[in-house]
């Protein structure tokens, strides 16, 4: 049976027993206050880590269009690309007192100066460059070193961004860790608060406990819901008016969270579409450069070609790298469970690798047992590709790539094996860490984002499932990913 309140809580105090009257007050009332905060804070972290990531990204881009310029300028010396350096420029220093202003560490203000001083040497090497005397003058010796000096120095400059995107999400991380402590702040000083109470509790009717606790672990189970980041568990309190409104506050903050939810997937669509739509323009011109559609180029332009092209790709497989990242880390647990014929999504997988493959020469033996798994077919899907994609890439010509699925107890396992140079011993708890680059490179490739084992690392932690390297003796690298077939949910 329902019980029936009063229409306050002072009434309610009254009814029961005035002496409790003021330590309950005082007990809502901070937490009122806690409540308040964690909200404040919670909107401040979602907006200080949206920036910070936003601008950590804009220093990485503007490093990169800034290198590209720099090396066309000077191979032709043409004013005009000086200027547009300059604006690429405005970007960049823009973005940097954006970072400083941002709760950056020290160490990281530190990376911010040491770029700025970087940037700054190179801007002052471009701008006293005299031009060329005749658009034919030939390409001289110190040309060509100053050239590779200001290659270096962009490379360095491109490292110590990567870090600021890298040290950004430790920043969230530092955040996250914030929020989650001042929840349990606020849990442990309600615990406290009723605990207080109960000598008091002991001199009152049964039926006030009755009246009163209810409605107390329904906020904390709001607020353990709204910890835990499940925001689709509406949060209803039952209680007086009072605590009711305390409940509707909950609520809100569960939608407006939720909200933000929603924006963070829009805003990674509209990132992909912006990103993607130049960059397809950008590429589709740097082609016909190459392939001499507007004209015979000589060999100078030929290379200016190919690096705008090589560039090209490189920032279109980092963009959808990250984009795809973000989405993993948003979206954690959020799987779409079905039956899924595991060998059947390594076969299309494989079928879509069959150019890249005949085109080196790679040889893929399957090994595959009809395992089926409960799980999300999309990501599953993913896990698949970046994985016989990391092994076609680090196969040398005429190797071969072994892919062999089965079945063991409830747990479906996955390998996947190549012919490569393998993975150092010190690099192999890192390498599923985001834009980790290990030592081994892969010859004739675009270099990649180092998020390719990151994003399998997080669909496979989503389906309660584990990815390791395996010990083999060299050459080539062994990736093994363990599945339960049977649907996972954190408890």
């Amino acid at each position: 049976m329902q019980l029936r309140y009063p229409k306050s809580f002072l009434s309610l105090l009254l009814v029961g027993l005035a002496l409790v009257a003021l330590p309950l007050i005082f007990a809502l009332a901070s937490n009122a206050v806690a409540i308040d905060r964690l909200t404040d804070q919670a909107q401040k972290a979602v907006y200080e880590a949206t920036r910070l990531i936003q601008e950590s990204r804009a220093l990485s881009e503007s490093v990169i269009g800034m290198e590209r310029i720099a090396r066309q300028f000077l191979v032709l010396r043409d004013r005009s690309l000086l200027e547009a350096y300059g604006k690429l420029r405005e970007g960049f220093l823009r973005s940097v007192r954006l970072l400083r202003n941002s709760r950056l560490a020290e160490g990281q203000q530190a990376v911010l100066v040491e770029l700025v001083e970087r940037e700054a040497a190179i801007h002052r090497e471009l701008a006293a460059l005299p031009p060329l005397a005749s658009a034919d003058a030939p390409f001289k010796d110190q040309d060509a070193q100053r050239l590779q000096r200001v290659a270096a120095a962009f490379e360095s400059l491109s490292q110590g961004a990567q870090k600021l995107v890298s040290h950004s999400n430790e920043v969230i991380d530092r955040e996250v860790e914030t929020l989650r402590q001042m929840s349990q702040q606020a849990h442990e000083i309600m615990m406290l608060q009723i605990l207080a109470l109960v000598p008091v509790a002991i001199f009152l009717l049964i039926g006030f406990p009755l009246l009163i606790l209810p409605p107390i672990r329904q906020l904390a189970q709001g607020i353990r819901t709204l910890g835990e980041g499940q925001f689709d568990v509406e949060i209803t309190v039952d209680g007086p008016q009072d605590l009711r409104y305390l409940g509707q506050q909950l609520n809100w903050l569960r939608l407006r969270l939720r909200e933000l939810e929603e924006q963070k997937k829009k805003f990674l669509s509209h990132v992909s579409h912006e990103l993607k739509t130049p960059l397809t323009a950008l590429r589709e011109g740097s082609d016909l450069l190459a392939d001499e559609v507007v004209g015979t180029l000589n060999p100078e332009q030929k290379e200016i070609a190919r690096i705008l092209r090589t560039n090209s790709l490189q920032l279109g497989r980092l963009i959808e790298d990250l984009l795809t990242y973000s989405a993993a880390q948003f979206r954690k647990g959020g799987l779409n469970l079905k039956q899924v014929k595991m060998s059947d999504v390594i076969k299309d997988v494989a079928n879509d690798h069959k150019l890249a493959m005949r085109t080196r020469h790679v040889r893929l033996a399957l090994d595959c047992e009809d395992v089926p798994v409960s799980g999300d077919e999309e990501k599953l899907r993913t896990v698949v590709d970046n994985l016989l994609s990391n092994a076609i890439k680090f196969t040398p010509e005429g190797g071969t790539v072994r892919v062999s699925l089965r079945r063991r107890d409830d747990s479906a396992i996955l390998d996947v094996i190549d012919d490569g140079p393998g993975i150092a011993l010190d690099e192999r708890e890192q390498v599923f860490a985001p834009f980790f680059q290990g030592r081994a490179q892969p010859l004739g490739a675009v270099k990649g984002s180092g998020l390719g084992l990151s994003i399998v690392r997080e669909h496979v932690l989503a389906h309660g499932g584990r990815v390791e390297v395996v010990d083999r003796p060299p050459p080539g690298a062994h990736f093994r990913v363990t599945l339960p077939l049977t649907p996972w949910s954190q408890p």
